[in-house]
């Protein structure tokens, strides 16, 4: 590997242009959304729910056979809070699967913890503010009945747990774990160079594996994957060093373990073991061994 290789290869894992480019698009949409979500409440709230016009005179004969009139929340009005319910999670949910999309392609660092915990899971709390006022609201409505109030205060509350649960990232993507990714690339092939197609959902260290096989196959770097919406390294990388002729560590399945709880979220330690090359038939010896070193070195260093 040259030093200009080097050069290239060095540094904590970075988003690309076009991953940047498409993470900002996809916020704008998601936060769009999450607005439409939030008007949607307002609508209700103050269309349906605080609006006194709309209620229909209902008479009565009470207990002592006085005839009464009361206002009542009209079926209509009942119908279309359903409707706007459903509309409103229906944003939002959409909004948190576009502003997770996104954070895959241009995470965070797990460096700064708060940003790292609000820029993941903000689509876990918009139901919050899209749900919980008009929850209120809707049992604390004097004018609907108790029927009425059962099936919207539940339906109101079914889809906002709904929402919040569809906005919780369980396993996000970090600076970190792309790094992790990138140094094992660099690591088993002396570069950051990866394989990927259109299909699926990894990127690959040989390009003429069957999974790519009768497939346009791309090479470029980690980065390039992550932008091509190829978030992970595969794990079949045995096989795969194997199938390209490259040489293949003694301890490949302790890196791979090491990968996969990396990917999995389960590792507080983002520094993969190092290949043991000894007695492997055309691993890198010497100055490219050296040079290799030094570029895992400096990648762990400004990760």
């Amino acid at each position: 590997m040259t030093s200009s290789d080097k050069g290239a290869d060095t540094g904590a894992w970075k988003a690309s242009a076009e991953s940047e480019s498409k993470a900002k698009k996809l916020r704008l949409y998601a936060v769009l959304l999450w607005v439409l979500g939030i008007a949607v409440e307002i609508g209700a709230i103050f269309g349906l729910l605080l609006n006194k016009s709309i209620l229909e005179e209902k008479a009565s004969v009470d207990s002592k056979g006085v005839l009464v009139t009361d206002n009542s929340f009209p079926t209509w009005a009942f119908a279309l809070l359903i409707g706007l319910l459903v509309l409103d999670a229906i944003f939002v949910i959409i909004g948190s699967q576009l502003w997770k999309k996104a954070n895959h392609l241009d995470p965070a660092s797990e460096k700064d913890k708060v940003k790292f915990f609000i820029q993941n899971q903000l689509g876990a709390f918009i139901p919050i503010v899209a749900f919980l006022p008009i929850i209120i609201l809707i049992f604390l409505n004097k004018d609907m009945g108790k029927t009425q109030k059962g099936i919207a205060g539940a339906v109101a509350i079914v889809v906002a747990l709904l929402a919040a649960v569809a906005g919780v990232d369980f396993n996000p993507a970090s600076v970190e774990k792309y790094t992790a990714e990138k140094q094992a690339v660099i690591q088993l092939l002396g570069e950051d160079k990866v394989y990927y197609a259109g299909g699926g959902e990894v990127y690959h260290v040989c390009g003429d594996v069957s999974d790519l096989s009768g497939s346009e196959v791309t090479s470029g770097t980690t980065a390039d994957a992550v932008a091509a919406g190829k978030p992970r390294l595969t794990l079949k990388l045995g096989s795969e060093l194997e199938k390209c002729g490259r040489a293949v560590p003694n301890n490949l399945d302790e890196i791979v373990a090491a990968i996969r709880e990396v990917q999995q979220g389960n590792a507080t330690e983002q520094v993969l073991p190092s290949p043991d090359w000894s007695g492997v038939e055309g691993a890198p010896t010497g100055g490219d061994l050296d040079t290799l070193k030094d570029a895992v070195k400096d990648l762990q260093g400004a990760s």
